[in-house]
């Protein structure tokens, strides 16, 4: 059995799409830095991450797709037409110097984890988990669908069943779309509600294949942890999984600029810890997260979890230096835990009687299924 691997790669180190789009910070390379200063991060358990060729990409993609997006990296510019047809240099998913290669080595990432968890083991790649991205066209800052590319892989090595987790504030349309009324794929997406892409309502269960709970804003750690053990666990257990995806999206937390939900860190340590007891292979990937802080600290803390690390009350004077180092062009000098500690303080509160409610018509619906 493999045990536990990250996977990482130069690519991300100085890649942004633009210095005011959202991913202009460094997030991938800060997790990197961050883990190694702490000591979490050995040779040994550090993989670098291949580049996807463009015969796996078509396992999903259009071929066509494909070789549009490789053209707009290498003229980089596109014309009207493949701008409206594939949706590339938009606002949104603008032309830029790695517009193919970096989600093409998001895509290697999690075949390579795929392969590296085959007999069994947990594995962690923060570069992947581009949840919005359709078979002809970029959505949503996603080029490719990694998370779809790494299932089906998954899938063709033999396994019967996988359990696909998203707790990214923003709903997995990519990914829906891609597995709606498989079998051998349950999806579970808890994101906030009245936000793009303005999909995964409740009664939406794509053929059967899904389990979508939006959440109101301000959704905090107690009301998760409700979630997490009266929905999430109980729809992954009785799927009785061979391996589960965890899309690990750090935008569900409170610093976030680009949703108004109120998690901790603590929620996506709670739902690695959790669901590695339901399979034997876990694969954990990034998301959205935009704030620098914020996702460096999570993905961080969900691999010292998959890997066994105690968290230390305040970082050690090394990984304090990389986090004061990261820079975000918002103006405005973060909060001083956020510079010093890994974990948030627990955000507790309130569960609303309409989560409540959610919740238990989802019950209902996966005990019907069961």
């Amino acid at each position: 059995m493999l045990g536990q691997c990250f996977i990482g790669s130069p690519i991300y180190r100085g890649s942004v799409y633009g210095a005011r789009h959202p991913l202009s910070i460094q997030r991938v390379p800060a997790v990197m830095d961050l883990a190694r200063a702490l000591g979490w991060l050995p040779n040994g358990r550090y993989r670098t991450s291949p580049r996807a060729k463009p015969a796996a990409l078509t396992r999903f993609h259009t071929a066509d797709y494909v070789a549009a997006l490789q053209a707009a990296e290498a003229a980089q510019s596109v014309d009207e037409a493949v701008r409206v047809r594939h949706g590339l240099g938009t606002l949104s998913n603008p032309i830029f110097a790695e517009m193919f290669c970096r989600p093409a080595t998001a895509v290697g990432g999690g075949l390579l984890a795929a392969g590296l968890v085959a007999e069994g083991g947990f594995v962690h790649n923060p570069g992947g988990g581009q949840h919005h991205g359709l078979p002809d066209r970029a959505a949503g800052f996603c080029y490719l669908n990694e998370p779809i590319l790494t299932i089906e892989r998954l899938l063709e090595m033999g396994l019967s069943r996988v359990a696909y987790v998203d707790i990214d504030a923003h709903h997995c349309d990519g990914v829906e779309a891609g597995f709606a009324g498989r079998e051998d794929v349950r999806m579970i997406s808890v994101h906030e509600a009245r936000r793009w892409p303005f999909t995964g309502a409740l009664e939406d269960t794509a053929g059967g294949a899904a389990f979508n709970l939006p959440v109101a804003r301000g959704f905090n750690d107690t009301e998760f942890a409700l979630v997490l053990e009266e929905l999430i666990l109980p729809a992954v257990a009785n799927f009785r999984p061979d391996a589960i995806y965890l899309q690990c999206g750090a935008d569900a937390l409170a610093e976030d600029p680009l949703a108004r939900l109120d998690l901790s860190n603590r929620c996506h340590v709670a739902a690695v810890r959790a669901l590695r007891a339901l399979a034997p292979r876990l694969i954990v990937s990034g998301g959205g997260g935009y704030n620098p802080w914020s996702v460096a600290r999570c993905w961080t803390a969900v691999w010292g979890e998959i890997a066994g690390f105690e968290v230390p009350e305040r970082v050690p004077q090394a990984a304090e230096a990389v986090l004061r180092r990261l820079v975000w062009h918002r103006k405005g000098t973060p909060d001083p835990a956020l510079l010093t500690t890994l974990l948030d303080a627990p955000r507790e509160g309130m569960v609303s009687a309409d989560l409540k409610a959610d919740v238990a018509t989802l019950k209902a619906r996966l005990h019907s299924v069961v």
